[in-house]
């Protein structure tokens, strides 16, 4: 069985600490460097129903994409979720490791994994890692589908692809406008407008897009702008979940660990029910 210090070499060569961005917090939160260890558990958020799950499940290393602590703390004290999660975890023996902006830009990383959970065929990063000479770690992806789509039907694919979240998926733009490109970016995608408008794609899908950023977005100009589609931030992540434990997996083959690696199915995004409008007439509208 490998140590924790083993594993996490190995994490460490699939997502480098040193490719975070500046304000990011990865790498490893808690765990003895010699414990062993047999089982893992990947999930999106280091929350304490995950927690709870590692402990259940008997795993010895948690590896979430979000960070515990991404702004810093002075305290660990179980008064506050977080320093309970920290609590629980040590009293059961589980290390914890993150990846977040590493993985973000990893090749394969987290939007290879939707493009993937979506069928779609990646070309290029949307915003390439200029210190890659191979031109194919970046921040999101820019991907075309096996045949030509509407927005609407990208939405409903998005929809019945991507785990199901009391959100669904949002569009901005002309539901029956063409796509036969699309830039894909999970987590919070509203920082890339400016790329995703330089990249001349159809359509955006993305997460946690905001009312100013995309309104100002979808205005017309000289060229229709590309349609968007707001999927909850959670689902568009989660599918990196999947590819990390294959990559874990596949480690774990080659060098004769036989670890047990888990993906949570957890549902963590915080919102947890939807009421849709009911039509009504236009505001002001006389009875």
């Amino acid at each position: 069985m490998p140590r924790l210090s083993e594993v996490i070499a190995a994490l460490e060569n699939l997502w480098p600490a040193e490719r975070a961005e500046s304000w990011d917090a990865v790498g490893t939160v808690a765990g003895d460097p010699d414990q062993e260890v047999t089982r893992v558990l990947l999930a999106v958020d280091p929350v304490q129903e995950i927690a709870d799950e590692a402990v259940e499940l008997g795993a010895d290393l948690l590896v979430t994409h979000h960070p515990l602590y991404l702004r810093g703390t002075t305290t660990v004290a179980a008064t506050h979720f977080k320093g309970r999660v920290v609590h629980t975890l040590i009293r059961n023996g589980i290390a914890l490791h993150v990846a977040h902006t590493n993985a973000d830009t990893a090749d394969p990383g987290v939007s290879d994994a939707l493009a993937a959970a979506l069928g779609l065929r990646v070309t290029r990063p949307l915003v390439p890692d200029a210190t890659d000479p191979d031109g194919r770690r970046g921040l999101g992806r820019i991907c075309e589908p096996d045949r030509p789509l509407t927005v609407r039907a990208l939405a409903a694919l998005a929809a019945a692809r991507l785990p199901a979240t009391a959100q669904g998926i949002r569009i901005a733009g002309d539901p029956e406008a063409p796509v036969r490109t699309v830039a894909v970016s999970g987590g919070s995608g509203d920082s890339l407008f400016d790329h995703v408008r330089a990249a001349g794609v159809d359509a955006f899908l993305t997460a946690d897009l905001r009312h100013h950023p995309a309104s100002e977005f979808t205005q017309p100009g000289a060229h229709r702008p590309p349609a968007l589609l707001d999927a909850a931030h959670w689902a568009t992540e989660w599918p990196w979940c999947e590819l990390a434990a294959s990559q874990l997996d596949e480690i774990s083959d080659r060098h004769g660990w036989d670890l047990r690696v888990h993906v949570s199915h957890t549902v963590t995004d915080p919102w947890t029910a939807h009421a849709a409008s009911s039509p009504t007439e236009p505001l002001g509208a006389p009875n």
